[in-house]
């Protein structure tokens, strides 16, 4: 959707990426969704014409298969800061989130072939990285998956979502404006995932006293945008622990048992027996913030 046109002294950034990861189709759906978002007012790092007047430029590799260039609107400002990770913040980042599923109940694919992958689709399935000696592990992510299975999929709580709406896909500028960027992983799901998403990475140390901090604000930004049942609140376990296991999963992809980086070390200290054990990843209730939602 849109023209893709901006001002000439406009900042892009330039993505190549490669078909044996994303078919031309894929891209060219999220990125007419993502200018489709823009158009509708959301603060999003929208995609640009190429000088040929194309979103998604094929360049051949010389083996069969292409190259494919995508341009997008440098977001404004830059990471946020410590000092801006306060109240202001959350409820702008919740405000954005709700603009993006309010627009995203009236998206239409308008090419039947760019329509992107729903949630469980096997092309975003990792968990098969899992060591074999993990079968308990795998039953538990199983378990979680059937019961997602039985959730209603209706136009108010359904539709194409970021999947990865966290702090380090989105800047800030000098007056606390967010502009969400890295579409890539944008799939048919859940609304209450993109949220449950956002609180496993903004929540994940002392969590109990840093989840109310964070939800009332941003849930609060969310329905000033766009209004969803609150009960789909008690979903959020489910949400979060099919995250957990599929972080793990990425991460014995990337390291195997040899992990170098201190991230990802943290993050699996003692992971696999908390899951094994049925720990939830984040004991609150999300049902008490039902108010601001």
């Amino acid at each position: 959707m849109g023209d893709g046109c901006c001002l000439p002294d406009s900042e892009f950034i330039l993505r190549i990426g490669h078909s044996f990861r994303r078919t031309p189709e894929l891209i060219h759906g999220e990125v007419d969704w993502l200018n489709f978002l823009a158009a509708g007012g959301a603060s999003v790092a929208r995609a640009v014409l190429s000088s040929r007047g194309e979103l998604v430029e094929q360049i051949p590799d010389g083996l069969g298969e292409q190259f494919l260039a995508t341009a997008f609107v440098k977001a404004r400002g830059g990471p946020p800061e410590e000092a801006a990770w306060n109240t202001s913040l959350f409820e702008h980042w919740g405000q954005l989130l709700g603009l993006i599923h309010r627009l995203s109940k009236d998206y239409q694919v308008p090419n039947s072939s760019w329509r992107r992958p729903e949630w469980d689709d096997p092309v975003n399935e990792v968990v098969h990285f899992l060591p074999p000696g993990m079968r308990g592990i795998q039953e538990t992510f199983q378990g979680v998956i059937d019961h997602m299975h039985g959730l209603p999929r209706d136009r108010e709580s359904y539709g194409l979502i970021h999947q990865d709406a966290h702090g380090g896909n989105f800047f800030v500028d000098e007056i606390g404006n967010i502009t969400l960027f890295d579409f890539d992983d944008c799939v048919y799901s859940w609304f209450i995932y993109d949220i449950a998403m956002v609180i496993f990475y903004s929540v994940m140390s002392d969590m109990e006293d840093r989840t109310p901090e964070f939800c009332v604000p941003f849930l609060r930004g969310y329905r000033s945008e766009n209004s969803l049942v609150p009960t789909w609140l008690g979903e959020i376990p489910y949400f979060l622990k099919m995250r957990e296991i599929e972080l793990a999963a990425v991460i014995y992809r990337s390291y195997g048992e040899n992990i170098t980086d201190a991230w990802p070390a943290r993050y699996m200290e003692g992971r696999m027996q908390r899951i094994s054990d049925g720990t939830p990843y984040n004991p609150v209730d999300f049902t008490q913030f039902a108010s601001e939602l």
